[in-house]
């Protein structure tokens, strides 16, 4: 049987959350504590206890959500949108069913995309012109 430490069992600071999630400022050395409290506010299933002087103190449960929160944002490039349905979603579902969610694709230039989509807004708007000219 596996013993559990009482270090790795207890609540962790805010702190403590961005050191372990690396929400560190490159420049400044600064923790990015504002990051998860914004957070907060879009995930309700972040849920810390709030004790004296509005102290925020995050259980294993927090910690295992926040870091698949940021899994999602950062790495897969989903939206916070489209955590919030993965999130919200009581069927099992892989992530490749919600590529869609997701900001950019790997390997295509957001600024690509943007250029297409300007040029796809365009052809629209010349086509309606032509229409409404007859």
């Amino acid at each position: 049987m596996k013993t559990i430490n009482k270090k790795d069992a207890a609540y962790k600071t805010i702190g403590e959350v961005a050191k372990a999630l690396g929400l560190v400022n490159k420049e400044t050395g600064h923790l990015q504590t504002h990051t998860i409290r914004y957070w907060e506010t879009q995930f309700k299933q972040i849920r810390p206890n709030i004790r004296a002087g509005k102290r925020r103190y995050y259980s294993v449960k927090d910690l295992k959500i926040i870091k698949y929160i940021k899994f999602l944002l950062k790495e897969k490039g989903l939206t916070i949108s489209g955590v919030k349905k993965m999130l919200n979603d009581t069927e099992s579902h892989h992530l490749d069913d919600y590529i869609n969610l997701s900001v950019y694709k790997p390997g295509i230039k957001t600024t690509d995309v943007i250029r297409e989509k300007i040029k796809n807004i365009s052809k629209i708007i010349n086509e309606l012109k032509n229409l409404r000219n007859g």
